[in-house]
């Protein structure tokens, strides 16, 4: 008889593409999922993975398993919360991955808030700046910048007027003075961020009269980390392009000055991503009013 944890540990095995990294989500050993995989193989008759001492790969047999597995997997998972739905306590586990200087720094006490209210959820956060794909990924939602390319996936707003900003530090003003326009951004040091490999140095812009202005600029500093960007801005080493939500309490504080407040930076609208209707459990159906809550709270962007 097919068990279904060895389902669930080929499932993430096949998105890992690792039994040790499985097993570490999983709070396992690495000979556990391998004993797993190994049972499944026996009960199908079918070599699901190619294994070598350096690779992990999905067979022929596997590939075209991985569908049935993954929908037995969400039909029991479904009934579970259905069952669930008709008690007021959240149980089981939620899995989100949010984008790093965000999850850190804004959405991390107000997840632990929502977990403490509700005992009986599990709650597991993966921040990150690489885009987490919730269909192969070990997450139930994204919470994301930006608007998705795959129309499979379903958005809920968060902060739909979200945008970019221009800022800098009082340190980094008083020894360069500010950018009086968007051509003399090229003379200053700018923060650059790196995504997938690409370097973010085109930065847009909403003009006053309408329509879009890209800037080329540069500076000596980069990272792939937002944070550590946000980071450098504060300690006065350049110009910062970021989002408003990570921005609102440094302008608050005077820890950053806004730049060029007469122009508007791209729009970033804020969603909460699901693979499709039937993952929204209670869980993700409260977690989801919860943040929308707390944004709304925040205020307009400025």
């Amino acid at each position: 008889m097919i068990r279904f944890d060895d389902l669930g540990l080929f499932v993430r095995s096949a998105a890992q593409g690792s039994f040790s990294r499985a097993a570490r989500e999983a709070d396992l050993l690495p000979g556990q999922v391998s004993a797993a995989i190994g049972r499944l193989e026996r009960e199908l008759g079918i070599r699901l993975f190619a294994r070598s001492t350096r690779s992990l790969r999905l067979t022929a047999e596997g590939e075209a398993y991985l569908p049935y597995a993954r929908e037995v997997l969400e039909t029991l998972r479904e009934g579970r919360e259905r069952l669930q739905s008709e008690s007021p306590e959240l149980r089981g586990v939620l899995q989100v991955a949010a984008p790093s200087d965000l999850g850190r720094n804004l959405l991390l006490p107000w997840l632990t808030e929502f977990r403490q209210r509700h005992p009986g959820l599990t709650l597991r956060l993966y921040v990150s700046d690489q885009q987490a794909d919730v269909y192969r990924d070990p997450v139930d939602i994204a919470i994301r910048y930006g608007r998705s390319q795959d129309d499979s996936l379903v958005a809920l707003p968060l902060v739909p007027d979200n945008r970019r900003l221009l800022a800098a530090a009082p340190a980094y003003l008083a020894r360069h003075g500010p950018p009086r326009s968007l051509d003399e951004l090229a003379g200053h040091a700018c923060l650059l961020y790196q995504l997938h490999g690409r370097i973010h140095d085109k930065w847009s812009f909403v003009l006053p009269e309408g329509g879009l202005r890209q800037v080329g600029v540069s500076g000596p500093l980069q990272s792939d980390d937002a944070e550590v960007v946000h980071r450098w801005a504060l300690a006065g080493e350049g110009i910062l392009y970021k989002s408003w939500l990570e921005l609102r309490e440094d302008f608050q504080t005077g820890r950053l000055v806004r730049l060029l407040p007469e122009l508007s930076g791209e729009p970033l609208p804020l969603q909460l991503f699901c693979p499709h209707r039937r993952q929204f459990s209670p869980a993700v159906r409260q977690l989801h009013d919860w943040l929308a809550e707390r944004f709304a709270a925040l205020g307009e962007p400025g």
